[in-house]
């Protein structure tokens, strides 16, 4: 199995840079980091979309932009892979998306492992000029026109909602034909549709119920639609060291630990603790 970290990267935590190197000094395989390009101070929507949420912590407003904060962790980094988790993509601009994962991926030397989520914050949506009903139609599309800009000499895409005419775009990733592209949600039918048809992995939160089952579903999934679930990553979120033999009995190729958003006090001796419990 696979070790990897998460943290929000903010003004006041670790820096990205700072951090990146003791991730890979203790050994762990990858470094994720979310997004949130602004909060809107209305907060109407609870905190991921759930009824009865709790205040929404403030760390969600002082994230550092994501593709800068992986930047500064690669340029100090060889080995450590790099993890969007999650990029907003159904809010993003998919032809700038696609340069910056690509930049990254370039400058790297291929390290970017792209995750993606569909959003729950309406109100950061439509800011951005996002219908919220719309988000999960956008992002395929974009997805889909991307994996030409990264891929094809002369991109181009034709989908119901975006196009885009024939165009030029470098660098190419250096994974061939892309950065994976692993999606964080929960595998209703249609999320189940869309990580089937363009996605290389998927991301569950490891506290969830029958997460054996949820695997199994998505797996038996790609297979009946001819492709190799061997070949399909499972990264299970906010791992906890007592339940990594459970994980693994389920199929999750990786598992990401969550950081506190704080000072190198604290989160370098949660990443010791951590190192030492799982052996690295």
């Amino acid at each position: 199995m696979k070790y990897g970290v998460f943290i929000f990267p903010t003004d006041t935590a670790i820096r990205p840079d700072h951090l990146a190197r003791e991730v890979e000094s203790r050994g762990f395989e990858s470094l994720w980091f979310p997004e949130h390009s602004h909060i809107p101070t209305s907060r109407a929507t609870p905190w991921g979309g759930r009824r009865d949420a709790p205040p929404l912590p403030e760390h969600y407003w002082h994230t550092h932009d994501q593709f800068v904060a992986l930047a500064y962790a690669a340029s100090v980094t060889t080995t450590l892979r790099l993890g969007t988790g999650i990029t907003l993509m159904a809010q993003r601009d998919p032809i700038w998306t696609a340069k910056e994962v690509a930049s990254l991926d370039h400058l790297s030397n291929g390290r970017v492992i792209f995750g993606v989520g569909y959003g729950w914050n309406k109100e950061e949506m439509a800011q951005h000029g996002t219908p919220y009903l719309k988000r999960r139609a956008l992002m395929r599309e974009k997805i889909l026109m991307m994996k030409a800009l990264w891929s094809e000499e002369e991109a181009s895409y034709q989908g119901d909602l975006l196009e885009l005419a024939p165009s030029w775009a470098w660098p190419k990733p250096v994974q061939d034909p892309h950065p994976p592209i692993v999606m964080g949600a929960a595998p209703g039918p249609r999320t189940l549709e869309d990580i089937v048809e363009y996605c290389d992995g998927w991301i569950p939160l490891a506290g969830r119920h029958d997460i054996a089952g949820q695997v199994a579903r998505v797996r038996a999934a790609l297979d009946e639609a001819g492709r190799d679930p061997g070949s399909f990553e499972v990264t299970a979120y906010g791992a906890k060291v007592d339940g990594l033999d459970e994980l693994k009995q389920a199929g999750v190729d990786r598992t990401v630990f969550n950081l506190p958003p704080l000072g190198p006090a604290v989160v370098l001796s949660k990443l010791d603790e951590w190192a030492g419990a799982i052996g690295l």
